[in-house]
Order: structure tokens, then sequence, then C-alpha cells
């Protein structure tokens, strides 16, 4: 396995780099009359080369925008799947300076693949919300999703994040009462959670899709991606036809811990695996308005 160095996150913005990229993006891509491939990795996982390999390769495989989480040791939206790719990362030495680190090192060739953060508000805290927000600009993050922050709690980092797009989460437990509370300063996309509960346990139901996300549609002039529950290139492909975007995490994430050896180490076939899995789904996304 060759190995890669990650710069480590700037410590303070000497040359920011332009926000816009996801509604940039968005417009492109319904201009081209297609949704959006959003897949998922785990910074870290299951270590930095690896991770870093898989992430310089899915945009030519596919990907429209990418989500890369942020290893965390008490996830709770995370289901076994993803804990897993956590846990993993963790022993890599996995952290958010590190993810930070990651998305700069992605930047010295692709400025204009939108890349977003996912990760849980108390590593943010630690870190600084202020300080977080102006590495994330530095190392050229162009959104964040964070999970366990309710819009009650934005000012916790919203203040922060000038230029930076703060994606907000709606559930199918989401009353339409609340829509207005959920979507107050949110930027970006919305992000849909097509199921009750955690990631990666059962599949979106389409009618249930076509049902929620008009409504959402109607509080909202934002793109809209569906996440949890979109597993395979056909589910991306109706995720897309009633909404704008797919986000795709534990099948992939499946895919990668497949490939490893007994001690959880990558092998040979881990990136060209994984890559070939964003492929599949692109396909799907990209045949799915056609």
């Amino acid at each position: 396995m060759s190995t890669t160095t990650i710069e480590p996150a700037a410590a303070g913005c000497v040359d920011p780099v332009p926000g816009g990229r996801i509604a940039r993006r968005f417009a492109k891509l319904r201009a081209e009359g297609r949704g959006a491939l959003m897949p998922f990795l785990e910074a870290y996982d299951p270590d930095p080369a690896t991770s870093m390999a898989i992430l310089r390769g899915m945009p030519g495989a596919g990907a429209d925008l990418i989500e890369i989480g942020v290893p965390f040791t008490d996830p709770a939206a995370d289901g076994p799947t993803v804990q897993k790719a956590g846990q993993r990362a963790l022993k890599a030495g996995g952290s958010l300076a590190g993810a930070l680190a990651m998305v700069r090192d992605f930047r010295r060739d692709d400025e204009e693949t939108p890349l977003v953060l996912m990760g849980y508000l108390n590593p943010i805290l630690a870190y600084g919300p202020e300080r977080f927000c102006e590495d994330c600009r530095c190392s050229g993050v162009d959104g964040l999703i964070i999970v366990d922050m309710p819009p009650e709690e934005a000012d916790e980092v919203q203040p922060f994040a000038h230029g930076l797009d703060m994606v907000r989460l709606v559930a199918p437990t989401t009353l339409e009462s609340r829509l207005p509370t959920v979507l107050d300063g949110a930027s970006g996309f919305i992000y849909y959670v097509a199921i009750t509960g955690i990631t990666g346990t059962r599949s979106a139901d389409t009618a249930d899709l076509a049902a929620a996300i008009p409504k959402v549609r109607a509080a909202t002039d934002l793109p809209i991606a569906i996440g949890f529950g979109v597993r395979t290139p056909q589910q991306a492909a109706d995720a897309v036809k009633v909404a704008d975007g797919a986000v795709v995490a534990s099948s992939l994430i499946e895919i990668l811990a497949g490939t490893l050896d007994a001690e959880g180490r990558a092998t040979k076939g881990t990136v060209r695996a994984v890559l070939d899995g964003v492929r599949a789904l692109a396909e799907g996304v990209r045949g799915a308005r056609g």
C-alpha cells in the first residue's frame, strides 16, 4: 500500500477558499436535468492513505458532492456499519483535525467538487467553534452537517460559519409546523432522512418519499438530498426522481469492509472496490431521469 502525506489543518486562513460550490453544483446539475450523487466516506477508514485515495478517486467515479464523516466515539445516528467504520478510523488516528487535513490535501487537485463534513457537536465545541469554522474555510470545506445540533442550539456554531453552508436534517417525524424552525438559517441543501432510526438498517420506501418530499419542497427553495436507507443504484435513482440528490453511505462502507484482511487492514482491492461501487451508483443516478 502506498503512503500519502496529509497536510495539517491550517492554523489561520491565509488564502480563504471561496464559498458557493454547493449552490453552483446543484445549479449545474439542474441545468443538465439530473440529480446529484453524494457518496460518504469516513475519514481515516481504515487508514489515512486508503481513505485519501478513495476521496481523491470519488469525483472521477461519478460523485457530484462528497460527504466526509468525522470519527467520533459516541455517534447517535450511525448504524452498526458506520459505527464500525468510525471505530476503525479512530484506531487509525482519525480526528476532526485529521478530517480537515484530508480536505486541505484534496483541494490541492480539486477546487470544484463540494465537500460536506458530517459530525457531532461535542468535538466541535472541544476544538472551538470559531477556530473550527475558520479552519473549515481555509481547508476548503463547503458545508456542515452537525447531526446532534438542533436548530435551537445553532448559535453554538452558526455565528462563526460565514461562507459555510449549514445543512439541516428533516426526518419523517418532523411536523410540518416545525419545518420553519428547522429550516431557519439552513443553506446549501436540505438532508432528508428517509427512514426513522439509525443508518444502514433498512431501505427507504419509494411511496413514502413521494409523499414526503413535496411537503418539504413547499417549505424551502433549497435542493433536497435523500439519505439514510439509500443503498443500491436503483434506490439512488428512485431518490433523485423525487428529490435533487441521493446520499449513500452504508453500502459503500460495507464494500470497503468486505475487502479488508483479517486484521482489518486495506488490501490491494479496497480502493478499486469502493470506487466501482460509486460508479455503479452514479450510473443509476445519471440514468434516472432519462
